[in-house]
């Protein structure tokens, strides 16, 4: 369980303890303020994390999710309110991905985004990155798109670890300290995540005959 931020100073002949993540944190003392009740605060914090938390909304849910947008203001305003239970173990950046991902994927089960926007990716997501060639972004679309797929099957938590890790690119370590579990239930969970996702990714037509073409 989360707790409130612990900002309350040690006596003077007992040096504080500093915790890594807390020492390397620029928006620490940003979110106490925001936490505090500071508009300007809450102003600056939202500029500063609206961005990241749309990107990974639309990671999880596609470039082209017509809710996009929405459930991106869904997870900043789920920031906000859960700012008085952030014990700081993990940076505020990781805390707002993490809190923008559960809201993706709640919002992949509940709107059944396959059957509401299939494959369809409208953003530059979907477009082949300088230099790729057409097959090689399509290789990569239908990656993704099975990936996504593979997230509304698995457990909430297995599909949250291997989300924060092959989508967003946390460590391990990263994962245990913004989820509070040990490292090695992070490993357990992207083992099953993985084997599912091999499972799929063997037995996808559409994959295999991408990946046939690109070795032709």
């Amino acid at each position: 369980m989360l707790r409130r931020l612990q900002l309350v100073g040690k006596p003077a002949d007992q040096p504080e303890e500093v915790h890594p993540q807390r020492a390397q944190d620029p928006l620490r003392a940003l979110a106490r303020r925001a936490c505090e009740g500071e508009a300007d605060a809450i102003r600056e914090l939202v500029m500063e994390l609206g961005g990241p938390i749309l990107r990974t909304v639309r990671k999880v849910l596609g470039g082209g999710h017509p809710d996009a947008e929405d459930v991106a203001q869904e997870a900043i305003l789920g920031l906000l309110s859960s700012l008085q239970s952030f014990r700081g173990d993990c940076t505020v950046l990781h805390f707002a991905h993490q809190v923008a991902l559960r809201r993706a994927l709640h919002a992949r089960r509940h709107f059944k985004t396959r059957e509401k926007v299939g494959d369809q990716v409208l953003d530059a997501e979907g477009h082949a990155a300088a230099g790729e060639a057409p097959l090689e972004a399509a290789i990569s679309r239908e990656r993704r798109r099975i990936v996504r797929s593979l997230l509304d099957e698995l457990p909430e938590a297995t599909a949250e670890a291997l989300a924060l890790h092959f989508m967003l690119g946390y460590t391990v370590e990263e994962i245990a300290a913004m989820l509070d579990v040990s490292p090695n239930t992070v490993w357990s969970r992207l083992k099953l995540g993985k084997r599912s996702l091999k499972r799929e990714l063997d037995s996808n037509g559409q994959l295999i005959e991408l990946l046939g073409g690109r070795r032709s």
